[in-house]
């Protein structure tokens, strides 16, 4: 049960004062999610992304022109636009003995405006100084303040994300007021932690970061911001050592072979296991024959040969007359799994079958009884693998490939399908060090760093969209030299806001130009109609697929040798890294072209800058996490959604560190957290929303 303290945190943002219907609305829009309207603490946890300095001059001749000034002037004089035109904008002189500012209103509320700044009267005037015709004027000014109210303006302004319908001053108002229900809470942090690192409250550091008491407190690394950021990281922290000693809890079973399969999947493989692939079967292995469960993290790059280290895992769970699951994120993606396992399965006697939601009729029938009696060795499927009416003869091992795009709380649900199931999840999203110690600290890891021999370097370059023609016919060259060619949109269909490539338009173009060569696969297709485009990508039959990101993960067509990925200044360094992976599976030199549309932003030019310097994709992932961030981690919602408010654990290293060595020690010292230091970190826990961990302890 939550803490009774948090409770006017979590009230919905109309609770507020100023937050009606419509406000509540749009706030809904910005902070809000498909679970909840948006809450106090949404707001609370809405920090500013800047200030304006509001910091009076002496006088206008000291104003900053082309910046934030703010002077006291007199008024001394007002200039209606002529009646001859209407359009023409109402000026009012002020000024001061060192100078004069025309301040400028466009369609004038002229009554307002006679009120306001009534001539002879002084007043406090703030906003943007400009020079127009070598005088200095101020268009509609952000503040004009009785001398008598220049108290209410803050000297230092915090600035806030906002969406339509929320300017803001109203921003900055009503996030005052959600820190201002924010109460004392109990302190989760040893007093001597807190005097080392200089922290305040909890509150004290909210109140700081909401009422900045300069710019850099708005937008630096702050002690305010690091003293919630350690918070955040610990409460994640804590999370993820509840789950791992949730799984080590229950009692595991020792899963052991003879290593006969293996042997003979070894040996029908078309290449040799690398010296990285050895270890981590080994690792997994040795993990699987101890009484306690496993739960490891398989991670390489992508053709690093993940896929046959898991087959190699389901077979030892098979030498123990025992099933394995594979679960994947699409159904493409399961159904290629099924189709390149299948082959070797077959030469060690295992018995492999297919689950996707998709499945229909006698045939899914027929795969649930032989799950349910033990005649299937290993199923391969999607999400549809751990719903309800999918049960397990002696489930030992799952498989979760893609974790990134699973939560915790999916792998509990698959773990939960038999007694004391293995563990081993797959990325081919190469993870730095720290956010491996966020996001997997439940988890022991194995990194195959190797790519299998015979693989080649992926020429990659960067063009112009304006080249589009020179790419075009590039392609044709390539296809008439037998090779295969992808070519990614963002889009699947032509958008009325976004002015960027659709699938279904850069189809039917080159259709226009190679005919049937050409085939069309995105993610809004029936999936037999996917399942025929990719079908005949594979054989050959189309030599040039226009595809979405649907292709991201785990496609492998050995003949495509080129990729063409537009508008790639849209997408992120994984996703590139990803896309890129299709290529360079075959004998075959391979290209990436990366088209662009300029003028390219800092943040996309070194995106694409990396992309042609480096495969390398644990160099990728370490400068997309500098340039994006993290997203989330312990949530139930699917990847791309940031869950991650305060913390930035490649700017927070240490904090991490110490957020990870301060929650292992916590689990330990107070296992059920029944003390009160034990309670003050039960609603740490809630503040911050780590569910897994409160469900955990709410199950003891």
């Amino acid at each position: 049960m939550r803490p009774s303290a948090l409770d006017p945190l979590f009230a919905p943002s109309t609770t507020l004062s100023g937050v009606g219907p419509k406000l509540a609305k749009a706030l809904d829009k910005l902070l809000g999610d498909e679970t909840h309207a948006a809450r106090v603490i949404d707001l609370l946890f809405h920090l500013p992304t800047g200030a304006i300095d509001r910091r009076p001059s002496e006088s206008i001749i000291e104003a900053p022109i082309g910046e934030i000034a703010t002077f006291s002037a007199r008024v001394t004089e007002h200039r209606p636009a002529p009646p001859t035109k209407a359009k023409a904008p109402y000026r009012i002189l002020v000024e001061d003995e060192t100078g004069d500012v025309t301040l400028v209103f466009f369609h004038a509320d002229v009554r307002h405006l006679l009120q306001t700044l009534p001539i002879g009267a002084y007043r406090i005037i703030s906003g943007k100084l400009e020079l127009w015709d070598g005088m200095r004027q101020m268009v509609h000014p952000d503040r004009i303040l009785d001398p008598k109210l220049a108290a209410t303006m803050p000297s230092v302004e915090p600035v806030y994300g906002l969406t339509e319908g929320v300017g803001g001053r109203i921003m900055a108002r009503i996030a005052a007021g959600a820190a201002e229900r924010c109460p004392e809470l109990p302190e989760w942090q040893d007093g001597a932690f807190l005097a080392r690192n200089d922290f305040a409250s909890f509150r004290g550091a909210i109140d700081a970061l909401h009422h900045p008491a300069d710019i850099k407190a708005a937008t630096g690394e702050t002690v305010a911001r690091r003293r919630i950021a350690y918070d955040e990281l610990l409460a994640s922290q804590i999370a993820l050592a509840l789950v791992r000693r949730q799984q080590k809890k229950a009692a595991g079973r020792a899963t052991g072979g003879d290593g006969a399969l293996r042997r003979a999947i070894e040996t029908a493989l078309p290449f040799t296991l690398t010296d990285g692939q050895r270890k981590a079967i080994a690792d997994i292995h040795d993990d699987m024959e101890k009484p306690e469960r496993m739960l490891r993290l398989l991670q390489g790059d992508v053709g690093s040969g993940k896929t046959v280290v898991a087959l190699m895992a389901m077979a030892a769970a098979a030498e123990a007359n025992r099933q394995s699951v594979l679960m994947a994120p699409t159904e493409i993606l399961a159904r290629q799994h099924a189709e390149r396992l299948a082959p070797l399965a077959d030469k060690a006697g295992l018995k492999l079958a297919l689950l996707t939601g998709r499945e229909k009729g006698a045939g899914r029938r027929q795969v649930l009884e032989g799950l349910a009696n033990g005649e299937i060795d290993i199923a391969v499927g999607t999400h549809a693998l751990f719903q309800e009416g999918v049960a397990f003869h002696d489930l030992a091992l799952a498989v979760v490939d893609e974790q990134h795009r699973f939560g915790v709380h999916q792998r509990l649900l698959l773990g939960a399908k038999g007694e004391a199931v293995d563990i081993l999840v797959m990325t081919a999203t190469p993870i730095p060090r720290t956010l491996s110690l966020t996001w997997f600290g439940d988890m022991d890891i194995s990194v195959l760093a190797e790519k299998p021999a015979g693989r080649k370097p992926i020429a990659t370059k960067a063009i112009s969209s304006e080249r589009l023609d020179e790419v075009v016919g590039a392609v044709g060259r390539a296809i008439n030299a037998g090779a295969q060619v992808y070519w990614v949109c963002p889009l699947v269909q032509e958008s009325d806001t976004l002015d960027v490539a659709a699938a279904q338009q850069r189809f039917e173009a080159l259709q226009e130009e190679f005919g049937d060569k050409v085939g069309l696969l995105h993610g809004q297709m029936p999936g037999r109609d996917k399942d025929a485009a990719m079908a005949a990508f594979v054989a050959g039959q189309t030599r040039l697929l226009v595809s979405t990101t649907v292709i991201e993960v785990g496609v492998d067509v050995p003949n495509a040798s080129v990729m063409v990925i537009e508008h790639a200044e849209r997408f992120g360094l994984a996703q590139l890294h990803q896309l890129r992976g299709r290529i360079g599976r075959g004998s075959a030199a391979s290209t990436c072209l990366l088209l662009y549309k300029g003028p390219l932003g800092p943040v996309a030019e070194a995106r694409l800058t990396i992309m042609r310097e480096t495969e390398d994709g644990f160099r990728i992932a370490e400068e997309d996490l500098r340039l994006r961030g993290e997203g989330e981690v312990l949530g139930t919602k699917q990847s791309g959604s940031p869950d991650w408010r305060i913390a930035r654990p490649e700017i927070d290293g240490d904090l991490l560190a110490a957020a990870r060595d301060d929650a292992r020690l916590q689990i330990e010292r107070d296992p059920h957290l029944e003390t009160e230091r034990g309670q003050a970190v039960r609603t740490l826990l809630y503040l911050f929303e780590r569910d897994v961990a409160i469900r955990l302890l709410r199950a003891g």
